[in-house]
Parts: structure tokens; C-alpha cells; sequence
């Protein structure tokens, strides 16, 4: 029987990964922490891995990611396990496995979906990607961080689930903002507009959650920046473009949130999409294209 896992590194002490850090430590592991920024009780990420049996990243993307396991390194043992609970790119969590391989060290990715509370409370839905047994042996340490613990296949294909979930997320927002503003336009009340569309067929976590906690209240405020949005909708977009398949709906729900991120500012909350909706600006009614809609001139035959 493999020995119990007692003791953990955790890098990444951000709002989604402080409060999941200190679940793994209410739950009476070792926690081991350092993040990027300099902060933790260790002083560096290799100090932090140094005796532990599982390193857990949370950190902003694939790149970090690796810059942190590569600081870790040195302080890793044989057979470490290193989940890695970002939002990565797949491909660029299947090159850091090769790398790991290599040097006897075993990985999982794990990304999981739910807000700042559901960390809080332990609640969070995770996507594990890898060798079955190993979830096992660490199902554990997940537990206390997560209440649904999906295995999604081999290495990677937590990330690839995350980002299409993610995908589908930021469409919805786009939908329930949409509704939100033409609704208004009309002359509907907003939230009895909202409570119809909550008890009818177009309900999504936009329209039950981000609408009456974010907008009503003015909050914008989710945790989850609107940079971190469109750097997920760019990989499900990545993923699609490398399994061939044509995705017209996601091109255009990427272009949408790549232009809001260029127009808000910096650090914005993926709710405040709303306020780069509202400035929108309709064409021109008399301003068609030839190529849109009026027809060409035909060549005279002689």
C-alpha cells in the first residue's frame, strides 16, 4: 500500500489559490507555499517542493506554469506528483509531461471551474487529465479543494475540457449581456426579464448568477479577470483549429473578447464585458457594403 500523502507544495497564492491552499492545510496537510509574486512561508518555489510528495500549481497560464515547475525542480523527489491546477494550453501541458517523464517526476493536470466561493468552500468542480491510479493516489488532496471529480482521459485533456467549458461560459456572458441591453432598450423591467428567462429554456450561469450578483448590484467584481477569459476562449479556439474542425461561433466570440480587452482597462473582471457592450455602436443604416449586400454592377456583353 503506497504511503499517504502528508505533505504538499502549493505555488500560486492568487484569489482562486490561497483559499485553496488553505483547505489542503484546515484538512491537516503540510502546506509548503510560495508564489510567484515572492509570497508564501517558503522563499522559493524550490524550497517550498523540497520533502513534499505533491507540488500543485495555480497559477495565470501554461507559461507560468512551467517557469514554476522548472524553479521547483531541483527540490522535487522521484515520483513526485505535480498537478498542475491552472488554465493551461494542453499542448503545452503534454511537452512539460515529456519533460517531467524524464526526469522521474509524474504529472496530472487538473483545472477547475467555479468562483471565488466555491474555493472557499471547497466546492470546486475539477478536470483531471492523466493516468487514472494516479488521480487515485491523490484523489485525497483533491478532495478537500473540490466536491466533483471528473477523469477526463490522458494528459491534457482536463485543460482541453476547461477551455471548452470555458468557451461556452464566455459565449453565455456575450448571450446574457445582449438580452440584458436590448431588453432594456425595449422597456423591460431588467430583473423581471432576468427571473422570466431563470425559470424559461435561455437560462445560463450569466443570466443566474453574473446579472443578479455582478451587474444589479454594480459589483463587477466575479475574481475572474476578463484577460483570463479571452486567454481561455484563445485555446479552445487553438484546440479547435488543430483537431480541423471549423468553428465559426467561437472565431467570433474570441474576436469580441479580444476587442474588449483592448478597449477596457487593464485588470478589468470579465463582467465588465457589459460596459464595452453598451458602447457598441450600430452602422449606419445607409452605409451597405457592396460586398454585404448591394448587388454588382454587371458587365455589359457586346
Amino acid at each position: 500500500m503506497s504511503e499517504a500523502i502528508r505533505t504538499v507544495a502549493f505555488i500560486g497564492l492568487g484569489l482562486m489559490g490561497r483559499l485553496m491552499a488553505a483547505n489542503l492545510a484546515k484538512a491537516g496537510f503540510i502546506v509548503q507555499s510560495f508564489d510567484l509574486n515572492g509570497s508564501g512561508n517558503r522563499p522559493s518555489a524550490r524550497e517550498a517542493a523540497r520533502g513534499a510528495q505533491v507540488l500543485i500549481t495555480m497559477v495565470p497560464d501554461g507559461k507560468a506554469v512551467r517557469r514554476a515547475v522548472l524553479a521547483a525542480l531541483p527540490g522535487l523527489a522521484p515520483r513526485t506528483i505535480v498537478i498542475d491546477m491552472s488554465s493551461s494550453d494542453p499542448s503545452d501541458t503534454r511537452k512539460l509531461n515529456a519533460l517531467l517523464k524524464k526526469k522521474n517526476i509524474l504529472m496530472l493536470d487538473a483545472p477547475v471551474s467555479g468562483a471565488k466561493a466555491k474555493a472557499k468552500d471547497g466546492t470546486l468542480a475539477l478536470m483531471v487529465g492523466g493516468d487514472p491510479k494516479l488521480l487515485e493516489k491523490v484523489r485525497p488532496v483533491l478532495s478537500k479543494m473540490g466536491n466533483q471529480i471528473f477523469h477526463t482521459g490522458g494528459i491534457g485533456s482536463g485543460h482541453a475540457t476547461k477551455a471548452l467549458n470555458n468557451y461556452l461560459g464566455a459565449a453565455g456572458t456575450i448571450a446574457g449581456f445582449e438580452a440584458l441591453l436590448v431588453g432594456e432598450k425595449f422597456g423591460l423591467d431588467p430583473k423581471v426579464l432576468v427571473d422570466v428567462i431563470n425559470a424559461s429554456t435561455g437560462k445560463n450561469s450569466t443570466t443566474e448568477r453574473k446579472i443578479p450578483q455582478q451587474v444589479f448590484t454594480g459589483a463587477f467584481a466575479s475574481g475572474f479577470q476578463l484577460a483570463l477569459m479571452t486567454k481561455d476562449v484563445a485555446i479552445a479556439r487553438e484546440i479547435a483549429r488543430s483537431a480541423g474542425v471549423e468553428t465559426p461561433y467561437l472565431k467570433t466570440t474570441l474576436k469580441i473578447w479580444r476587442d474588449a480587452l483592448r478597449r477596457l482597462p487593464a485588470g478589468a473582471d470579465h463582467t465588465e464585458l457589459l460596459h464595452y457592450l453598451k458602447r457598441l455602436k450600430l452602422p449606419s443604416r445607409g452605409a451597405v457594403s457592396p460586398r454585404a449586400g448591394s448587388p454588382r454592377k454587371r458587365r455589359r456583353s457586346t
